[in-house]
């Protein structure tokens, strides 16, 4: 199944290489939804986030040509996904006003989002703000995102081994936080915190 899913995307990339721009927008819509969830989760709003698909979608146009391999498609769009949201965010920080943080994100965390739908997960946005911003994107981009650990490597432009280790301290800093007193070490020795 898989196999004939990639020789899809193949041909659907070749066509679109050809300069086919219905099958450049089949690609994209296949996996609209994620690309959205991924710019939401960079940018903290529809609008950015749909700004941010906008632009990958030009750059796609633009580039498509540049793709070797037909079937690395998705890595290769989520990749100038998250490269099109960190670009608007420096943008976007350079126009800010210094101001109260902590304001600025309690009103990201308590905004309309129609991908968080229950406390828990604004919960687990409150404990994930804890963690520092590497760490923090790691674990979103593999266990929210649900991408393999080279894929995050290729979209962050970061050794697969700092991945590992981010995502491997971010999940300790998190067991930590919600374990209360006690917590193990890494030789399973329990430690009071």
């Amino acid at each position: 199944m898989k196999r004939g899913v990639n020789m899809r995307i193949g041909h659907l990339v070749r066509q679109a290489q050809k300069g086919n721009k219905e099958a450049l927008v089949q690609l994209i819509m296949a996996d609209k939804d994620a690309y959205y969830r991924l710019a939401y989760s960079y940018m903290g709003n529809e609008h950015d986030a749909l700004d941010a698909m906008e632009d990958m979608i030009v750059t796609l146009y633009e580039k498509i040509d540049q793709l070797q391999k037909g079937e690395a498609f998705y890595s290769w769009s989520k990749t100038i996904l998250v490269n099109r949201c960190k670009t608007l965010l420096r943008k976007k920080q350079r126009l800010l006003p210094v101001g109260d943080e902590s304001e600025a994100s309690f009103a990201a965390l308590t905004e309309d989002n129609p991908y968080r739908s229950t406390e828990s997960e604004m919960n687990m946005e409150v404990l994930l703000s804890h963690l520092n911003a590497q760490q923090r994107e790691a674990i979103e981009l593999r266990y929210i995102h649900d991408l393999p650990y080279q894929t995050i490597a290729d979209m962050t432009g970061t050794p697969i081994g700092t991945i590992k280790s981010r995502i491997s301290q971010g999940i300790h800093k998190l067991k930590v936080m919600i374990g209360g007193e006690h917590y193990e070490d890494n030789r399973g020795e329990v430690k009071r915190a």
